[in-house]
């Protein structure tokens, strides 16, 4: 068990004349909400496995259950909306507590109430990557009810992780031609999603800077004010379940007591890693990262 891991209690008996010393260990427990799937390594499958190596206890809360993802043209389907809140009260039935609880893709208005009502009764470090978009637009499942009710869902965050178009839509402002932007745009932005947070913690992921010609990939942190950037190459095309292993890796580090900036560079290390060895075994994109092969490493 990790040193960053453990809460240590001290306790010192009085009566003892040798002042003994009794050291209680805690592991840092983790509540996952997200979707299971089968195949092709996105959300709980590739979450649970990373933020386990890095010594936290994770307790998946599924929203849904596929066979694959829907980046295939086939795939089942099980919503487990309707399960939801008795699983949840199964938990609060048996006194369970959480020091961190991390939310992925919700699929709909309905699994937005059960998550904001989850978070009002569990006391916890709170990360949100709102899974909402990409590449200037919404997914076609996202309603605008949806969209309201996330944005309403950022009160509860100590951490939000947007792409650009999802940092656009939680703001309500256009996505920018070609989704390149400033990192004044982006400062302003990451100011403004921040200020609807509890934590005052954002990273938008992903972006391509004005200045850039295009090789760079960078991942814009703003921490309570300060702000930072964290650049890696960009390399080879879009690859489903990159943003949940990012996001794994940044909330088990911060839960773990890791600062933002150094949590980022690791993440974003890591996935340059596994995207560079699913070029190399030629991948299709909807088999996801090859994390496997790095997960001691982490």
């Amino acid at each position: 068990m990790g040193a960053a891991n453990l809460r240590l209690l001290l306790k010192i008996d009085s009566r003892s004349t040798n002042k003994n010393l009794v050291i209680k260990l805690k592991q840092k427990r983790l509540a996952l909400i997200n979707d299971m799937t089968g195949f092709g390594r996105c959300s709980i499958a590739v979450e649970l496995p990373i933020i386990s190596a890095l010594k936290i206890q994770v307790c998946p809360l599924p929203t849904a259950i596929l066979s694959v993802h829907t980046g295939f043209k086939n795939y089942f389907m099980d919503d487990y909306t309707d399960r939801m809140s008795a699983y949840i009260k199964s938990w609060r039935l048996n006194n369970l507590e959480f020091d961190g609880i991390a939310t992925g893709f919700l699929g709909s208005a309905a699994q937005i109430e059960i998550v904001s009502d989850f978070l009002k009764e569990f006391s916890a470090q709170v990360f949100i990557d709102p899974v909402m978009g990409d590449h200037g637009k919404i997914y076609a499942s996202y309603t605008r009810e949806m969209c309201v009710k996330m944005r309403d869902l950022l009160k509860f965050a100590d951490l939000v992780t947007p792409n650009l178009t999802e940092a656009c839509e939680l703001l309500n402002i256009p996505y920018p031609a070609g989704g390149v932007v400033s990192d004044s745009d982006l400062a302003m932005m990451a100011t403004n999603i921040a200020a609807k947070t509890r934590g005052s913690k954002v990273v938008i992921t992903g972006v391509t800077l004005d200045l850039d010609d295009g090789s760079n990939i960078a991942n814009f942190i703003y921490d309570c004010g300060k702000v930072d950037f964290v650049t890696s190459r960009r390399l080879g095309s879009d690859r489903s379940g990159t943003g949940d292993v990012f996001f794994a890796i940044v909330a088990a580090d911060l839960l773990n007591g890791e600062n933002l900036t150094a949590a980022v560079r690791k993440a974003a290390d890591f996935v340059t890693k596994c995207i560079e060895h699913a070029e190399n075994l030629n991948l299709p994109w909807n088999y996801g990262l090859p994390f496997e092969e790095f997960l001691t490493e982490i």
